[in-house]
């Protein structure tokens, strides 16, 4: 079983600028993270983009969700800024069917080195390979329906809605 990983940006990727102390966008680091986590299950890695999930438009949420669809893997990995998961899990559970989608992202950037990415992408690779088709969000090593979820942008913690 073969797992579509589609990369769109976030926190997950950033990297720190010393000279400006802003972060930005270079390269993935997610193969470095497959390594590192040593994953032995079979991937297909595809960058749709790299940006903020605060600047993510309609549009993007749409091409996520096309990618999604025309993939021919069931099982799908999105690793996503945390500020929106939910905007797009919401379009994504409008549109994608019969496939198992996992949504997943980083509270701090990989490069920081004390990143919750690596814990949080294992996570989604086993969600992917084990819950049944539908749209979930994988953060803090737990999974939630996709229509019952936030952000709680106060204790910086993923949580149900009720």
């Amino acid at each position: 079983m073969t797992i579509r990983i589609f990369i769109t940006g976030g926190t997950f990727d950033k990297e720190y600028n010393m000279l400006n102390g802003k972060l930005y966008f270079k390269d993935t680091h997610l193969h470095e993270l497959l390594e590192k986590g040593r994953n032995l299950t079979p991937v297909e890695i595809r960058t749709l983009m790299m940006i903020d999930s605060l600047e993510m438009t309609d549009e993007d949420r749409e091409l996520i969700a096309y990618q999604c669809e025309q993939c021919e893997e069931e099982r799908i990995v999105i690793t996503h800024g945390t500020d929106t998961m939910d905007q797009t899990a919401k379009v994504l559970a409008q549109t994608v069917k019969n496939k198992t989608v996992v949504i997943t992202g980083a509270m701090i950037p990989i490069k920081f080195g004390s990143s919750d990415g690596l814990f949080n992408l294992g996570s989604a690779l086993a969600f992917a390979q084990t819950l049944p088709h539908g749209v979930y969000v994988a953060m803090n090593g737990r999974y939630f329906n996709w229509d019952n979820v936030r952000k709680n942008k106060q204790t910086g913690v993923f949580e149900e809605l009720k």
